[in-house]
């Protein structure tokens, strides 16, 4: 094996673990958005806004937003300044309402992540 083609077995090597990498982010990233789908009542595309707005104003990483989104999910814990920007953040959003099934309801969910309200 020559050095310009270990060279490039070291790149591919390296290439096939970003494309891991990136798979897995965008999985845990999807997961998250479906949450914000499911407990902040909004579409799929306002939640991504949601998970990038919390992101940019909290000075996270986007992709761990959506993990701590995912244990807030699965053990109801959510670090105070997350609770606090993602409650801001999807109440500014607000829930979508799908045409024809009359006024929003109220929150069916329990405490609204950060503040022990409803």
């Amino acid at each position: 094996m020559t050095h310009s083609e270990a060279d490039r077995i070291l790149e591919l090597e390296a290439e096939v673990g970003q494309l891991r990498e990136a798979m897995a982010s965008h999985a845990v990233v999807d997961q998250a958005i479906g949450m914000m789908v499911a407990f902040g009542r909004v579409t799929p595309d306002r939640g991504w806004e949601v998970l990038k707005d919390v992101s940019q104003h909290t000075n996270i990483k986007l992709r761990n937003v959506a993990e701590l989104i995912l244990i807030w999910g699965r053990r109801g814990e959510i670090p105070a300044d997350i609770g606090a920007a993602l409650e801001e953040t999807l109440d500014r959003y607000g829930p979508t309402q799908v045409p024809g099934t009359g006024p929003e309801p109220g929150p069916a969910q329990g405490p609204a992540p950060g503040t022990g309200r409803g």
